[in-house]
């Protein structure tokens, strides 16, 4: 019978057999596998660094496959397709991009944001492959480690601040640019480079416009953080290096017609983080609002407020008077009093010391003296923590008093609406309407200072240039 039942089995296999193919394996061609970025301790602690430096990575999927498709196309076009990169998207509003010695590339979304379109984007891509593939990077590496060495002798030998300065100061000019000619060469092999992958190669000199005049608008509020460093300070964007852009680009294409692909890349774009991200506090004018600690500031009129990763900086206008505000440890048992006094500061005069109550706070305050400068410092416990105000002036006044005081005074816990409230500005794309301007259009934006001229950098525009109907457009909205 377990014969039977197994022949059965086995005979009603065989004719199952009859109503399948057997399918001859195709010879299929493998997509090769993109070369790997080869990573060393010293390439891994400088990522590191600059994850910590730029708020660490932006997560999109719609952007990261954007890039990625990019630079695969780029990849294919260059002289060295064997040479592997890797791109990380930071979350810095800053406009900015970089590459390390082994490729990998880095490029925050605030220069996502500036661009225009996808040959734009390909333009700053091929321009630090360009770095990559030229050894700018490795020989900009060595210098860094050579300038390295110089200022720890210095800083050694010498007890004298202003020459440990001095060394710090050249160790960062070495470090931030490539040479003239670096640059120049980058710029020819990375305009060749987006040619070759059919993006239109007068890109590179559209952005670097955009960059020019982008760095225009901040020119008048000079930032002190070095996360704000932009694409400028390391790669200067002069008229001599836009003109040089659009004489390599005539070499490969006229100016009309080459690959822009804009309908897709603003597609990618909309809803981008704009500016400074909320989580880590931000700027609204001259208020400063901190929704993850739940607190808020309002700074004095004239005032000028920068978010920088040490402090909050405030510098009045003309430059006469400026504070500061940043967090400090202190212990629960030491009285606030006694904090100003402890000798971080020089000058306190002990007897100026006073207690006193902020908005439900306990807080404490003192002046204090330099040379050149007279200080109004006050320290308030918020939680666990404790804030600094420090306010500086050349000329003791009536006015740089009221300012103080009335800074601290408005410095309050944020309600729960003001929490929800607190959103992010973001990128969104529009269509533009019969009867639109760049006045009405630029009217629509939130949250940013000279709104029509913002609006035109942001979207290519030059200084006369209307918008047509049926553009899509970009504008920043909270």
């Amino acid at each position: 019978m377990l014969c039977l039942l197994l022949g059965t089995g086995l005979a009603g296999c065989g004719d199952m057999g009859r109503f399948q193919t057997v399918a001859t394996p195709a010879t299929v061609a493998m997509p090769k596998p993109k070369p790997a970025v080869a990573q060393t301790p010293a390439t891994e602690k400088e990522h590191e660094r600059i994850l910590a430096s730029y708020g660490g990575t932006y997560d999109d999927p719609k952007l990261e496959s954007l890039v990625s498709k990019t630079v695969d196309r780029l990849v294919a076009a260059s002289d060295r397709p064997d040479q592997g990169y890797k791109v990380t998207i930071l979350n810095s509003g800053a406009v900015n991009a970089f590459a390390l010695p082994n490729g990998q590339l880095y490029v925050t979304r605030g220069l996502i944001a500036l661009a225009s379109d996808t040959s734009e984007l390909s333009s700053v891509l091929s321009h630090e492959m360009a770095h990559v593939l030229s050894k700018h990077a490795a020989m900009r590496e060595d210098q860094a480690r050579q300038a390295a060495i110089v200022t720890r002798v210095v800083t050694d030998m010498s007890n004298d601040p202003d020459l440990t300065a001095l060394a710090l100061a050249k160790t960062k000019l070495t470090m931030a640019s490539f040479s003239r000619n670096q640059e120049f060469e980058a710029d020819g092999i990375g305009v060749g480079i987006s040619a070759k992958a059919h993006f239109d190669p007068y890109g590179a000199a559209r952005f670097l416009s955009a960059m020019e005049r982008n760095a225009e608008l901040k020119a008048g509020k000079s930032s002190l953080d070095p996360r704000a460093q932009d694409f400028t300070s390391s790669h200067p964007a002069t008229p001599e290096r836009v003109q040089n852009a659009q004489t390599i680009a005539r070499q490969y294409a006229a100016p009309e017609g080459a690959e822009r692909d804009r309908e897709s890349y603003l597609a990618a774009i909309d809803n981008l983080v704009y500016g400074e991200d909320p989580s880590e506090g931000f700027v609204r004018g001259r208020r400063f609002l901190h929704p993850k600690l739940g607190f808020t500031f309002q700074a004095p009129d004239n005032f000028t407020l920068d978010n920088t990763a040490q402090a909050v900086i405030g510098v009045r206008e003309g430059g006469s008077q400026a504070m500061r505000f940043d967090v400090v440890r202190v212990p629960a048992e030491q009285s606030l009093g006694d904090y100003l006094n402890s000798g971080w500061m020089e000058g306190v005069e002990k007897a100026s010391t006073e207690d006193l109550t902020i908005n439900g706070f306990p807080g404490a305050s003192a002046t204090a003296k330099g040379d050149q400068w007279q200080f109004k410092v006050y320290a308030l416990r918020f939680g666990s923590d404790v804030y600094r105000f420090i306010f500086a002036t050349r000329q003791k006044s009536t006015e740089s008093e009221r300012n103080a005081r009335e800074t601290v005074n408005s410095f309050r816990r944020l309600t729960l609406e003001e929490i929800q409230a607190a959103r992010p500005l973001r990128i969104k794309v529009i269509t533009v309407q019969p009867g639109d301007t760049v006045e009405s259009l630029s009217h629509r934006m939130a949250g940013v200072d000279h709104p029509a001229e913002r609006f035109r950098v942001l979207n290519g525009l030059d200084r006369t240039a209307q918008v047509k109907v049926r553009d899509r457009v970009k504008i920043v909205t909270d």
